[in-house]
């Protein structure tokens, strides 16, 4: 192996005759990585722990190349801190399969030794990609997928937060005036601007409903007249004060403040997201689909990457979203169907959270839907029942790039 000298080791083509095929299996880390080479009967040829920079990992592909001419790699993480790798790998023409971690740690037990370290689980991850034919190859992202995973992923941890913080906002007002909490409804931005400025029974009915009504139309809160009427309902019911109600107070305006700056952030994001998403090309065909609108269909392509050729088959993507039941039969009981194990849950929230506004707004799906729950089925397994149904549609859609119609175009005859 030739020596580093200066910058990154460069990758020597292997010459000669060609001497066996090998799998290379990477337990993934953020500072360090462990790979393993065997070949094809399982006989460890490498085994090495690397730090996650670039020229460390250019050497390691050398060396894995300079033990076989045709290598086929796993790896147990497909971003994050195997993003470099990835590129790396991608970037030099080396084919990439992903076997989740759980994938690996149920295989894991199969194999020799009791104990998880980070070369069994490379070593595992290298047999796994040898010998099934199930995974999936990773290739280079799309420059738009990746920015709308980033943004997708982004808006999952706000929109967390938020909740988060609106349930210890709920129970933090509980504690001190029930009445206001059960009256307000804490996502909208109107009762968290009133909770920033009055948080108890005594406040309300000093400044009493017109000048509480001037204060929320100063705010620019819609419907002022109402929320105020509410809240001073609530207020004249209770005239109790409660232990610990000036400092709960105090934490209910924080809390509600944080909400209302949580709200301004997700919209920011919304707004990136939507301009992002409008630069690629699938976005017509997606947004016309009754239900999937800008923020489900962006996460639509964070969730699969935009590119249905590694699925092959609605099917498998449906399988992939978690709405196609498997096979559950033993002995004489068969034709039972159970949710699959492997399936990723944020596509599943998409395809059934789109299903279930396409009932609102598609007579179309409204119908579908009906027809399932006569035939006996609960209301999520009709739902599921529609959303399997959409997940052909979309496939058909993307693959043809052609907009949703209520009415398929026809075929006219020559």
């Amino acid at each position: 192996m030739t020596a580093r000298s200066g910058g990154p080791a460069a990758v020597r083509p292997v010459t000669g005759e060609a001497r066996w095929r090998i799998w290379a299996g990477i337990d993934a880390g953020e500072t360090h990585h462990h790979c393993v080479a065997i070949d094809e009967s399982g006989r460890r040829l490498l085994s090495r722990r690397v730090a996650n920079d670039e020229p460390e990992l250019l050497q390691l592909l050398a060396d894995v190349l300079d033990v076989g001419d045709e290598v086929t790699w796993g790896i147990d993480l497909a971003d994050g801190g195997a993003a470099l790798v990835i590129a790396v790998l991608l970037n030099h023409g080396q084919p990439v399969l992903y076997i989740s971690g759980r994938a690996v740690h149920r295989a894991s037990e199969g194999y020799r030794g009791e104990g998880k370290t980070d070369a069994k689980d490379a070593t595992v991850i290298a047999d796994q990609a040898r010998v099934r034919r199930d995974l999936h190859p990773l290739r280079a992202g799309d420059e738009t997928v990746i920015d709308l995973k980033i943004l997708a992923g982004r808006r999952a941890d706000l929109v967390s937060d938020r909740t988060r913080i609106v349930n210890r906002l709920r129970a933090q007002l509980t504690g001190i005036f029930p009445g206001l909490e059960r009256a307000l409804d804490l996502t909208n931005t109107g009762p968290l601007t009133l909770l920033t400025g009055y948080q108890t029974p005594a406040g309300l009915r000093r400044i009493g409903a017109k000048r509480l009504e001037t204060w929320l139309r100063n705010r620019k809160v819609q419907r002022a007249d109402q929320l105020a009427a509410t809240a001073l309902l609530a207020a004249e019911q209770q005239h109790t004060s409660l232990p610990g109600e000036k400092l709960t107070a105090q934490l209910v305006h924080t809390l509600a403040k944080e909400v209302v700056d949580l709200n301004q952030q997700v919209a920011k994001v919304d707004k990136l997201i939507e301009a992002r998403f409008r630069e690629h090309r699938d976005f017509e065909v997606i947004t016309s689909m009754p239900g999937l609108g800008v923020i489900l269909g962006a996460e639509f392509l964070a969730a699969t990457g935009g590119d249905m050729a590694l699925f092959g088959t609605p099917d498998r993507l449906a399988g992939f979203g978690g709405v196609a039941p498997a096979p559950r039969d033993s002995g004489k009981i068969s034709g039972n169907l159970r949710r699959p194990q492997r399936y990723n849950r944020r596509l599943q929230r998409v395809f059934y959270t789109s299903a279930l506004f396409s009932i609102r707004h598609s007579e179309e799906s409204r119908r579908y839907y009906d027809r399932k729950r006569a035939e006996g089925k609960r209301h999520t397994q009709a739902v599921l029942a529609l959303a399997r149904r959409r997940v052909n549609v979309l496939w058909a859609l993307l693959r043809d790039g052609r907009c949703y119609e209520l009415t398929p175009p026809t075929t006219l005859a020559a």
